[in-house]
């Protein structure tokens, strides 16, 4: 039988970010060393006190299927650091939680958009928005940002792309790759274009926690309650929580799309698991202690990153206020030759550094960028330490 798949499966990718780290995986199998850059995962465990909730589900039989949207005692707890962290006020029914960010934001693209809508996305951008969207049949627009004015949003470039199409606009901030943090005033313009065009604010915050140098993370839906009512925010445990495989992420905004987003879950994969949902609980009330020990690691773990990779001729990196990921520009290493070929590409330079270095890190590319690799600071000192001596070694070699 000849099968021939859905049109949509064309119009994506994998994940460039989970085949690196597949490929990692594979390669530490064998007993290859490996100096892993690439994950979008904190290096320490999950805190003890979420394991000790976990544990005592289990053991308390909270074993079964919960609500679609998630349990009261989570949708409460959520509720009560969207008010403490934002001053926004939620009930309930505005309160969707689902397996995991990422999910929370497919079930967005399948509830919101269809063919014909299209989405404004800020560039360089996290690798699965323009993916989800196209799954959506919608399109994705590209906002251009330049490294030079800290990948700032421009108003007036913003506006531009703004048609009658437009249904959308996505913000990620603290940003994955680029590390960047939109100030309040940005959001302000952002926010005064969205109302006037009628459209829609996606704030993907799951980063908001992870912040350094004195820097405040603010929500846009803080900004006023116009702005609020025509905001979805984002956000869920896996990174600031060090919880990634826990898989719990969730999203407060305007009713009617919650509901759909909720219809949408119910048929694709019903509740999250419930165990974690327990577990996430705890980790949002009684978590602060732990973001804090992490914020201060991965704050040294950057210096150390950025400095060594600015001390590699012909690397260039700009220090990130946000999130865990440093993006450095290798623009200049393009041209450049080694024994297999030539450096074209960022994606060929993560092969190289991988084969020569056993250093991870993923190629720009997916994320919207021709001149940038990405690292993740997660990993220890020590492999940090050694990662950049290897880089830069490899780096050396390039002729």
């Amino acid at each position: 039988m000849a099968l021939t798949l859905a049109t949509r499966t064309t119009r994506i990718v994998a994940s460039p970010t989970l085949q690196m780290a597949a490929t990692v995986k594979a390669m530490k199998a064998k007993g290859i060393p490996v100096f892993d850059f690439a994950a979008g995962e904190p290096a320490q465990e999950t805190p003890d006190i979420v394991k000790q909730a976990a544990q005592a589900a289990i053991q308390a039989n909270f074993t079964k299927y919960t609500p679609v949207t998630g349990i009261d005692e989570l949708k409460e707890a959520i509720i009560d650091t969207f008010r403490s962290t934002h001053g926004l006020d939620y009930e309930k029914s505005q309160i969707l939680v689902s397996c995991g960010a990422k999910h929370t934001l497919y079930n967005f693209t399948q509830a919101f958009l269809e063919a014909g809508d299209e989405v404004i996305v800020p560039s360089p951008y996290w690798v699965s928005y323009p993916e989800q969207i196209l799954l959506a049949d919608a399109t994705p627009v590209f906002l251009k940002t330049e490294e030079s004015s800290a990948y700032a949003i421009d108003a007036a470039s913003l506006e531009a792309l703004i048609t009658k199409k437009t249904k959308a606009i996505i913000l990620n901030s603290p940003c994955n790759p680029t590390g960047s943090l939109y100030d309040r005033a940005t959001l302000e313009r952002v926010a005064e274009l969205a109302i006037r065009h009628d459209l829609l604010v996606v704030s993907d915050e799951i980063y908001e926690h992870l912040v350094y140098d004195g820097h405040q993370h603010t929500s846009i839906a803080s900004l006023s309650p116009e702005i609020a009512s025509r905001t979805l925010v984002v956000n869920g445990v896996s990174k600031s929580y060090s919880m990634t495989g826990w898989r719990i992420g969730y999203a407060g905004g305007p009713k009617d799309l919650i509901a759909a987003m909720g219809h949408i879950q119910s048929q694709s994969t019903s509740n999250p698991a419930s165990i974690s949902q327990k577990a996430a609980v705890v980790a949002i009330r009684e978590g602060q202690t732990f973001i804090d020990s992490m914020v201060q690691d991965l704050d040294i773990q950057r210096t150390t990153m950025v400095k060594g990779l600015n001390a590699i001729p012909g690397i260039t990196c700009p220090t990130p206020r946000g999130a865990f990921y440093a993006f450095p520009n290798i623009s200049s290493l393009m041209g450049r030759q080694h024994s297999k070929g030539i450096i074209r590409t960022p994606s060929d330079l993560a092969q190289y550094l991988l084969r020569e270095g056993n250093v991870a890190g993923v190629a720009g590319e997916p994320f919207g960028s021709l001149e940038h690799i990405r690292f993740s600071y997660t990993p220890p000192m020590s492999v940090i330490k050694e990662g950049m001596e290897r880089l830069a070694a490899a780096i050396h070699k390039l002729q």
